[in-house]
């Protein structure tokens, strides 16, 4: 096959969100990802082995593609196992708080003497260094620590987090970003390196419009529900239709001369108060007013029909089961219904990274607790798998 990621391979220390995306992108994009757990099983996995099952929908979703082996870095007979895997591998990749392997004597500065060609990717809330490094880090305390919190909700409402583990997927999209630019360096030097990702400094950057609103009033920027962020930008809001509700997002003076039409309203092209962005802005409520008049007369689907006919950005608040069985993510390959040994039929996502020219992956379940110990310590190793189980290794 010709993928992009082939030969490479990856010891998958990543647990719950963050790093187990990252992998997931890398083994469909072809790598051999070999997903390390400890004998009782990674957070995500427990979640399930507490409930009576071995797996959940998350842990299917971004596990797919991999081997799982166990391992016990607490034995001495563990970390020699961790030596030989690194010894062969391309990448190592963890996400646990700062400095857990350096503690358990397998960290990058004992690994890269083993193997001087091995990239190790870490993710982390606030980073391995600075004041913050040993703060404790999930999603929703980055999210709060990042001021995504502080922007996030109506504006006479408590802070909200996003609805969705925004700061645990930025991250890994990140730490995937990392290996990768770090194997290409590799091609050139011949040298791996320590490559890390902080979760809060992946969303700095998704706060663009706030620190521009600070930047041009001087204020702190405020929570605006479901409007632009600057509330530099109208219409900008999500509007009520007669089944539920649709976004609407303009950015050009030609999408709001389209809306006007699609409204049936062109006389309003005159009207001082939404003549330009600037005047509709000043004006916010004049003019949501003006589109909510429209929409709440037409279903959501009505709405998303006519800007596609007019050539304006709006599109159906769907919720999750509407999301899941989109025709169009089906029809892409994005999205695929596969029948998983322990979940049964499920949808799951592919990698969202398209290489034109590059051989699809197909989608394999992802595995069970320690499922492939033989395949990786028995054939690739060469080791003696019943005598690593009795030293208490796996």
């Amino acid at each position: 096959m010709t993928t992009p990621l082939a030969g490479i391979v990856v010891l998958d220390f990543g647990q719950v969100y963050q790093g187990p995306y990252a992998t997931m992108l890398m083994a469909k994009a072809g790598a051999d990802v070999i997903k390390i757990e400890p004998p009782s099983g990674e957070p995500l996995r427990r979640r399930a082995i507490a409930g009576g099952g071995d797996t959940t929908l998350p842990m299917a979703m971004l596990n797919a593609n991999k081997r799982a082996v166990t391992l016990n870095l607490k034995s001495e007979a563990g970390k020699d196992l961790l030596m030989r895997m690194a010894a062969r591998a391309d990448v190592l990749l963890e996400n646990f708080s700062p400095g857990t392997l350096d503690g358990l004597g397998v960290g990058y500065d004992v690994l890269k003497q083993v193997n001087a060609r091995l990239i190790y990717a870490t993710g982390t809330g606030f980073g391995i260094s600075g004041p913050d490094r040993d703060n404790l880090a999930m999603d929703l305390t980055v999210q709060a620590a990042s001021g995504i919190m502080s922007i996030t909700g109506d504006p006479d409402g408590p802070p909200m987090k996003a609805g969705p583990a925004l700061v645990d997927f930025m991250g890994g999209i990140h730490l995937y970003a990392a290996v990768v630019t770090a194997l290409l360096q590799r091609n050139i030097t011949g040298k791996g390196q320590l490559a890390e990702v902080a979760m809060q400094e992946t969303v700095y950057p998704t706060m663009a419009s706030s620190y521009e609103y600070y930047l041009r009033t001087g204020k702190v920027p405020p929570r605006a529900g479901n409007r632009q962020a600057g509330l530099s930008s109208a219409p900008y809001n999500a509007f009520q239709t007669s089944d539920g509700w649709v976004t609407i997002q303009l950015i050009t003076e030609t999408h709001w001369q389209n809306l006007l039409r699609a409204m049936d309203r062109t006389e309003m092209r005159d009207d001082p108060r939404f003549a330009t962005n600037d005047a509709r802005t000043k004006n916010i409520e004049a003019t949501e007013a003006l589109v909510t008049a429209w929409t709440t007369g037409l279903d959501k689907n009505a709405v998303a029909a006519a800007a596609k006919r007019f050539k304006f950005p709006a599109a159906p608040v769907r919720n999750a089961v509407e999301v899941m069985n989109d025709p169009h993510m089906h029809q892409r390959g994005m999205l695929q219904r596969i029948d998983h040994p322990s979940l049964g039929p499920i949808v799951v996502p592919n990698s969202p990274l398209r290489l034109h020219g590059a051989d699809p992956v197909d989608p394999v379940p992802s595995p069970r607790l320690g499922q492939h110990n033989d395949d990786v310590y028995g054939e690739w190793l060469g080791l003696d798998v019943a005598a690593l189980k009795r030293a208490g290794a796996i």
